[in-house]
């Protein structure tokens, strides 16, 4: 996927401020609207100035963008960041995206939800009183706090339009419950976190969306946690006991005679806790000795000579014979 540009579309700096990126989309869209331009490729032209403008019209989606920095050029391969959205506060319901986009704007906008739609404006008239709205945001907790619960500090960002018109980022700190159980996708709701009311009408809340960082051991589908766990040759072919790491400290498990890799064993329950709690998968994988030495290199040859039948590839031979 190749990363896009915004500003270079739209013929504007970094710094300008939202009438600015108005008036240059105006001006382009009239040279490159495909019922009146003689341009070449303006149609594609036409689309590609709409989708700048889409992200950079709307001070959320322009402060998501900007969190990319400045260091990307038109066209460089791009993936998202895999804590891309998270920390990112925002107005009315979850996000959605309309419209033909392109897959640089899909992966940004759509699958974390960073700078959804906002709502409308709001009557200012006296005596309305209208409920403050919803705000949300995605957060990352680490999977350990999913299975013990935790109390955490988390800090939000909020982009603004200020008096000069420039898109700037306001933050604010919060003390935040992580409930026991807590499952990736789900919501935790702070009453009254969200935008004030009018009149006499409440805040709204703040909807927070669960997420796990990236962990060096585990990873998680749902409920269940899955883990690799190497074993020696002679542990997968004899059976052995071996001490497991999970979320919730070390447990004993029996390895059975003739475990082969990938395997996976089931710890029963000891997946992310709940009325139904899901299950650990520990995955195994064999991992050889080095032969580093002469010493492991004669145990190799020995083994060599012992099994002089085994053939690990016997069934690509018999695939490539049918």
């Amino acid at each position: 996927m190749d990363y896009k540009d915004y500003y270079s579309i739209m013929g504007v700096e970094r710094g300008a401020t939202q009438d600015e990126i108005k008036r240059a989309y105006r001006k382009l869209a009239r040279k490159y609207h495909p019922d009146v331009s003689k341009e070449a490729g303006a149609e594609a032209k036409f689309k590609e100035l709409g989708e700048a403008y889409e992200v950079l019209k709307d001070p959320e989606k322009r402060a998501a963008y900007d969190q990319l920095g400045s260091n990307w050029r038109a066209g460089q391969d791009f993936q998202p960041p895999p804590d891309w959205g998270a920390g990112f506060e925002q107005r009315g319901a979850m996000p959605d995206s309309e419209g033909d986009f392109s897959d640089f704007f899909e992966s940004l906008f759509a699958r974390s939800g960073a700078g959804g739609r906002r709502a409308g404006g709001r009557p200012q008239a006296q005596g309305v009183h209208l409920r403050g709205q919803d705000h949300h945001a995605q957060i990352l907790i680490d999977l350990e706090d999913a299975y013990r619960g935790a109390s955490r500090t988390l800090t939000l960002r909020m982009p603004e339009v200020d008096a000069q018109g420039h898109v700037v980022t306001r933050e604010r700190t919060l003390q935040v419950q992580i409930p026991k159980g807590v499952r990736a996708g789900q919501h935790i709701r702070l009453s009254g976190q969200g935008a004030p009311g009018l009149g006499e009408g409440g805040a709204g809340d703040l909807y927070l969306e669960i997420g796990f960082n990236p962990h060096g051991l585990y990873r998680v589908e749902g409920r269940d946690v899955f883990v690799d766990l190497p074993l020696a040759p002679w542990e997968a072919a004899l059976g052995a006991e071996v001490q497991v790491p999970t979320p919730d400290g070390r447990v004993a498990l029996k390895i059975p005679p003739a475990t082969g890799s990938g395997r996976r064993l089931r710890l029963k329950g000891r997946g992310i806790p709940g009325a139904t709690p899901g299950d650990l998968y520990v995955v195994a994988q064999i991992a050889l000795p080095p032969a580093d030495a002469d010493a492991a290199r004669s145990a190799y040859r020995r083994m060599q000579d012992d099994f002089p039948a085994f053939h690990p590839r016997a069934h690509l031979d018999q695939g490539a014979a049918s």
